[in-house]
């Protein structure tokens, strides 16, 4: 039988530790970051974001934004360095009281525009209202996960899904089903919310100028673990999670985080990662980083 992997507890009762991670947005979570060198544009994440949500028409002047699971709330603050005279309001969720109060230390500055929640989101989602965007930036790797399930032996509710929203699972053998993330995006499309996810992916779209970064991933797997201090996450299989909300009628784009961020094009990034060329700070930093933002996808759900 499967098991169901949870970290409810991790985040709820702990006090988690985004320096034991490499998390995308930490790393380039200020202009002084060492790596911003593998940028074309260095400018803190949260910025980066805003412009890239203005670009794709989903940050509009008066948009009122709640992002989940904002850990430090290093993202809403380079997002409100930069864009705040677009935003009318920021609801901060997340399920760790810990965080939480991080997130309202950093964010004070903005007072009143800024309110903080705690909750599971899975449990409020459905009675959200008057929201232009969600974020879940590096989130949904942290929602269950049925683990070791059997493609001929489906437990009720995955078969349930599955059917559903007409999923791919493998032909024989077991495989690991982001059953939170599933449910996520099947109720925030049907509150027709829109919103931005990123995270991890087990199929991961690699830019064609970079086709060098595929080396050794494996673009069309299942999801899986990925241990951390504490805890582990998972994975997300996007093409789960795309389906989900097209199926219920949402219109969905998706690409490599790669882009959005603006990793330098050039033959020196090339000659790093194909020879993990890595006898500096700065070549190790920047193999580093290649190798860990190649997995990572987004999506736009409107």
């Amino acid at each position: 039988m499967p098991k169901k992997h949870t970290t409810h507890a991790y985040h709820r009762y702990g006090s988690p530790d985004l320096m034991t991670e490499l998390t995308v947005c930490e790393s380039l979570g200020s202009a002084d970051s060492p790596y911003m060198v593998a940028l074309e544009n260095p400018k803190p994440y949260g910025a980066m974001m805003g412009d890239f949500l203005i670009q794709n028409k989903v940050l509009r002047p008066g948009s009122r934004i709640m992002e989940t699971g904002g850990g430090y709330g290093t993202l809403m603050k380079g997002l409100l360095n930069a864009h705040s005279g677009l935003i009318a309001g920021v609801c901060m969720t997340d399920l760790s009281m810990y965080m939480l109060n991080r997130q309202r230390e950093a964010l004070k500055e903005w007072g009143s525009l800024v309110s903080f929640v705690n909750a599971e989101i899975l449990s409020i989602v459905s009675a959200v209202k008057d929201i232009d965007l969600i974020i879940l930036n590096e989130v949904i790797g942290d929602l269950d996960v049925l683990v070791d399930m059997e493609t001929n032996n489906l437990t009720d509710e995955a078969a349930q899904i599955i059917n559903k929203y007409n999923l791919e699972s493998p032909s024989f053998g077991k495989f690991n089903f982001n059953i939170g993330a599933v449910r996520l995006i099947e109720a925030i499309s049907k509150n027709n919310i829109p919103a931005f996810i990123s995270e991890h992916s087990s199929d991961p779209l690699i830019p064609e100028r970079m086709y060098f970064l595929e080396d050794g991933l494996d673009p069309d797997s299942f999801p899986r673990e990925i241990r951390l201090h504490g805890h582990s996450e998972y994975t997300i299989r996007f093409s789960h999670i795309v389906k989900t909300a097209e199926a219920l009628g949402r219109r969905v784009r998706t690409g490599a985080l790669i882009d959005l961020v603006g990793i330098k094009d050039s033959p020196k990034m090339k000659f790093i990662f194909t020879n993990r060329a890595c006898s500096t700070d700065r070549q190790e930093i920047i193999y580093e980083f290649l190798d860990h933002i190649r997995e990572y996808r987004w999506m736009i759900i409107e």
